[in-house]
């Protein structure tokens, strides 16, 4: 049985990540999240941590998600519009399969109490 990852690719994780970016930055409420980040630095620790979740060979070394979120007053709601943009960008523009955006959204639940901040506006 092959992983996600053996069935998309590292090239398509990459290119997944880049319009999953390009979707959020365009996103007027999403935006002043990423102010003064390094995108490049951002997409590439993204595409390791996507990799690694779909079962790549990749090592995600990032920061700790709640570690690197704290600090940023991340709402539910606008945790739940990334995600919602990261399931289309997967579904609509990859055509990936309905397991593998149900196996990213699960992660995606699982990760949500160490990015979302308690008492965060929304």
């Amino acid at each position: 049985m092959s992983s996600y990852y053996e069935k998309v690719g590292a090239s398509t994780i990459r290119a997944v990540v880049d319009r999953f970016y390009t979707v959020v930055l365009d996103d007027a409420e999403l935006k002043p999240y990423f102010s003064g980040v390094d995108m490049a630095r951002l997409k590439r620790h993204m595409v390791m941590l996507l990799c690694s979740v779909l079962g790549g060979p990749e090592v995600y070394e990032g920061h700790d998600l709640g570690d690197a979120h704290r600090g940023m007053g991340v709402t539910g709601e606008h945790y739940e519009r990334v995600g919602h943009i990261l399931v289309t960008v997967l579904r609509e523009d990859f055509g990936a399969d309905d397991d593998l955006v149900e196996h990213v959204a699960t992660v995606l639940g699982q990760v949500r109490g160490s990015i979302v901040e308690v008492g965060a506006a929304g």
